[in-house]
């Protein structure tokens, strides 16, 4: 391992990120009361440019008014290629007062966009004397912040998070598909008479998830469009667990219990991550690197994944 030690991400839940129009105030009430951990009210893509000024003072005043509990509450602004994102920050900052704790930046290509939003707001800050910095989460979904990404996770100490938006990717990259995630009609393999599907999405989650664990940053699925499809939902939150992440878009409320099902760490695998550092502990005092669990071969290696899973399941449980 390399001397310069991979950083923690934050100590928070983010299992799932539930998603609301700004231009929607009936539905906030209800946001701030679902099992969500993480709450994306959104001025950009589900808002219309004529909406856009009254979604900002409607998110201005909810943000101020309603009892969010403990929940991450985040703000997704504006694109930096349109008109409406300084407004988004200035605005937000000067009069949402100090339970905003995030702004989500759509469409990051380069670390010189997260220093841009960053170069504002922390102007912002010290013009109004707020007491806690905000965080920042990036979405990537574009060609340009796929390439980008590692630069992208070390751009700021406000980043956070970072997900990866796959409808605005899939068109960022010419991909022939409106589907937005989980597995694609065309994108399989065809082996004596049966077709397998594959994951298009795979390859770009796991260049996030190192780009993210190299700088201390939380790994996020994006949104899975079908919010019909329940078991494709699972299958991809699954998938994406699998590979490091740590939670998965909401677009709809009932969508909500299947991410926090499958990014919680189930009693059995807690119990056998304990059971597994008792095991090391134990082979420690005797002066051995390895030991044996229910037939297998563990060692420091297998204590770190361990460690991971009991460090996960602590900070849901202190949520």
């Amino acid at each position: 391992m390399s001397f310069r030690l991979q950083p923690s991400p934050p100590a928070r839940p983010n299992r799932c990120q539930l998603f609301g129009p700004g231009s929607r105030p009936a539905l906030f009430e209800k946001m701030a009361a679902s099992a969500a951990d993480v709450i994306n009210l959104d001025l950009e893509d589900s808002v219309a440019p004529q909406d856009k000024d009254q979604a900002r003072q409607t998110i201005i005043q909810a943000v101020n008014t309603i009892d969010w509990g403990k929940k991450t509450l985040s703000v997704r602004i504006n694109g930096l290629d349109t008109p409406y994102w300084y407004r988004d920050v200035v605005e937000l900052l000067e009069q949402a007062g100090n339970r905003l704790d995030q702004i989500m930046i759509p469409k990051v290509g380069c670390a010189a966009d997260v220093y841009a939003v960053d170069a504002l707001v922390t102007a912002i800050e010290r013009a109004k004397g707020r007491p806690r910095p905000i965080s920042f989460e990036v979405i990537i979904e574009t060609a340009a912040g796929i390439a980008h990404v590692g630069e992208i996770a070390a751009s700021s100490p406000r980043l956070q998070a970072m997900s990866l938006g796959a409808a605005d990717f899939a068109a960022s990259m010419g991909m022939a598909t409106t589907g937005i995630g989980g597995t694609q009609d065309n994108y399989y393999m065809h082996r004596e008479g049966q077709k397998y599907w594959s994951d298009p999405w795979h390859w770009a989650q796991a260049a996030i998830v190192a780009a993210c664990r190299t700088h201390g940053v939380l790994p996020v699925d994006g949104p899975f469009g079908d919010f019909s499809d329940d078991e494709g939902f699972r299958a991809q939150a699954l998938r994406s667990a699998t590979l490091g992440m740590v939670g998965k878009w909401a677009i709809h409320p009932k969508q909500v219990a299947l991410a926090n099902e499958v990014f919680t760490p189930s009693e059995t695998a807690v119990t056998e991550a304990r059971e597994i550092l008792a095991a090391m502990e134990a082979a420690k005092a005797a002066g051995q690197g390895a030991a044996t669990w229910k037939g297998r071969l563990i060692d420091i290696a297998s204590m770190r994944q361990a460690e991971v899973i009991v460090r996960q399941a602590e900070i849901i449980a202190g949520k």
